[in-house]
C-alpha cells in the first residue's frame, strides 16, 4: 500500500483498480511521523481507500485564506480538511463544509469534551469531528514561589503580588513577573477572553463594566507595570513568550499545553524540574476562564467522496490514533476517556490536570463573519492595553460599536 505522500495539489478520484483516492488539506505537521503512522494504519485497514496528504502554511491564517479560496471556487481537489476552533460557524454558513449530524450522532458527540462539539455546532447541525484540543493554561516558577513561601495564585491580584515579592527578593533586572501572548494577533483575543470572562465579562460586550476592569486591569497591572512584563510583550507570540519563560526569565506564563514538554526538557529549558502548571487566576467573584483552541475535521461539500471522506474522518478522531497523537507529541485528545488512559499519562502527567480545564474551556464567539470580528477585536484589544493614556472606556465604546455592525450583516 502506498504511503501517505505530500503534494501541492491533488483530487479526490477514483483509479482503475478500485482504490478511492481521497485527498486531505492539512497545516504543515511539526509530526510528520505521527501522521504518517496513523494513515498508514487507516490504509491497512481500508484498503480500499488511498490518502493523499496535502500540506498548506503552518500560519492558521494563511491556511483559513488558501482553504477557503479553493472552497469559494468550488474545488474539488480536496476532500478533507482541518478546521481552526473558530472556523466551523462560517464554513457552514456558506455551504463549504457537509453537516455531519448522521455521521457523528449524538451518543458520539457525548464522548468528547462538550466545548469541542459547541466549536463544530452551527444553527443545531454539527460540521466537523474534533481532533485535538487546546485551553490556556498556567505556567509557574515552582521553585520561586517555594523560596518565597507563596502558593500558586488562585487570582490575577495574587498573581501580580506573588510576581512582585518575588521580583524584589530576587533583585534580578532580566526577571519578569508574567509573560504572555499580547502581540496583534489572534492569541491576543484569547488571553483577554480569559481575562474578561473570568471578570464575568465578554469580549463582544467590551464596554461592559466587568470588560472595562479587566481591560484596565490587563494595561495597568500586566502591561504597564514596571518589571511585571518584558518590554516588548506587546509583539510577543507563543514562542517570544515562551522563550522567555523557559530560559529563566519570568515568574509566571500563559500558554497552552504544549509548552509543558518544552518546559520540561532540560536541553531546551533551564527551568526543566522547576515548573508547575495549573488552572489560570479569576477575579476574587469570577472563575477561572479558558480560551478553548485546537482543530477539527471537516468534509468538503464539494467532494466526490464524501463517505470514503468520512471513514478516514473516524479513524484519525478515534481513541486509538487520538492516543497515538497524545503519547507520541503530546497532542492533547478531544475525547474524555484519554485522560484516564495509563499510555496517555505516563507520556503526558499534566494531563491529569488538564481535564478540568478543558471541561470548562470557552470558545471564542461563534459567528460566520469571526474573521471580521477578530480583526476588529485585535485591533481594539491591542490599543486598549498598549495606549497607557488611552481611554479605553471610549475606545471600547466605538469597538462594541463596530462588533455590532458587523453581525448586523447576518440579518441583511
Amino acid at each position: 500500500m502506498a504511503a501517505c505522500v505530500f503534494l501541492s495539489s491533488c483530487g479526490g478520484e477514483s483509479r482503475d483498480d478500485g482504490v478511492t483516492r481521497i485527498s486531505v488539506l492539512t497545516w504543515r505537521p511539526n509530526s510528520p511521523a505521527t501522521w504518517q503512522e496513523a494513515i498508514d494504519r487507516f490504509h491497512e485497514r481500508n484498503p480500499d481507500v488511498e490518502v493523499i496528504l496535502e500540506t498548506g502554511p503552518s500560519s492558521s491564517t494563511q491556511l483559513h485564506d488558501m482553504l477557503s479560496q479553493r472552497l469559494r471556487n468550488r474545488d474539488t481537489s480536496v476532500d478533507v480538511f482541518v478546521m481552526d476552533v473558530v472556523w466551523p460557524p462560517e464554513f457552514a454558513e456558506v455551504g463549504w463544509a457537509l453537516p455531519l449530524d448522521g455521521s457523528f450522532p449524538e451518543e458520539e458527540r457525548e464522548l468528547f469534551f462538550d466545548g469541542c462539539v459547541e466549536a463544530v455546532t452551527w444553527k443545531g447541525s454539527v460540521y466537523g469531528v474534533p481532533f485535538f484540543l487546546d485551553a490556556g493554561v498556567l505556567f509557574c516558577r515552582s521553585d520561586l514561589l517555594e523560596k518565597y513561601g507563596l502558593p500558586v495564585p488562585e487570582t490575577w491580584g495574587q498573581l501580580v503580588a506573588a510576581a512582585d515579592s518575588v521580583l524584589k527578593g530576587e533583585d534580578d533586572p532580566a526577571l519578569y513577573g508574567y509573560s504572555a501572548q499580547m502581540a496583534q494577533y489572534e492569541g491576543l483575543i484569547c488571553n483577554m477572553l480569559e481575562l474578561t470572562g473570568s471578570a464575568g465579562g465578554s469580549l463582544m460586550e467590551p464596554e461592559s463594566p466587568e470588560a472595562l476592569r479587566a481591560l484596565r486591569f490587563a494595561r495597568d497591572s500586566l502591561v504597564h507595570l514596571d518589571g511585571m512584563t518584558p518590554p516588548g510583550i506587546l509583539t510577543y507570540r507563543e514562542q517570544e513568550s515562551l522563550e522567555l519563560f523557559a530560559s529563566g526569565g519570568a515568574v509566571f506564563h500563559r500558554n497552552w499545553p504544549y509548552a509543558w514538554a518544552l518546559c520540561a526538557d532540560p536541553e531546551m529549558s533551564q527551568v526543566a524540574g522547576k515548573v508547575v502548571i495549573s488552572i489560570l487566576p479569576r477575579f476574587p467573584e469570577g472563575e477561572s476562564v479558558s480560551a478553548l483552541g485546537g482543530w477539527s475535521f471537516g468534509v468538503s461539500a464539494y467532494s466526490a467522496h464524501p463517505d470514503e471522506a468520512f471513514r478516514f474522518i473516524s479513524f484519525m478522531t478515534s481513541e486509538e490514533v487520538q492516543r497515538l497523537f497524545a503519547a507520541e507529541v503530546g497532542k492533547p485528545p478531544a475525547r474524555r476517556s484519554l485522560y484516564a488512559d495509563s499510555l496517555v499519562l505516563a507520556a503526558n502527567p499534566h494531563f491529569q490536570e488538564m481535564e478540568a480545564v478543558f471541561e470548562n474551556a470557552v470558545p471564542r464567539p461563534g459567528s460566520p463573519l469571526y474573521p471580521q470580528v477578530s480583526n476588529r477585536l485585535q485591533g481594539f484589544l491591542h490599543s486598549a492595553i498598549g495606549e497607557s493614556e488611552g481611554s479605553i472606556p471610549a475606545m471600547a465604546e466605538e469597538a462594541g460599536r463596530d462588533i455590532r455592525e458587523i453581525l448586523d450583516r447576518l440579518e441583511e
